[in-house]
């Protein structure tokens, strides 16, 4: 089974950073987030987190 973009599970030191200063979460928030949900969806939840704080 191949990954396709959306299931990509891995994002990038640079990509954890970027979340963490748009949002209210750690780089390795970050970096977890996109490990249990995907990238998208990981980088949709960062936003949810910031949005409750």
């Amino acid at each position: 089974m191949a990954n396709t973009p959306s299931k990509d599970h891995r994002i990038s030191d640079q990509e954890a950073l970027r979340i963490a200063e748009q949002t209210d979460v750690s780089p390795r928030q970050a970096k977890e987030l996109a490990k249990e949900h995907g990238k998208a969806k990981g980088e949709q939840e960062a936003r949810k987190t910031k949005d409750e704080g």
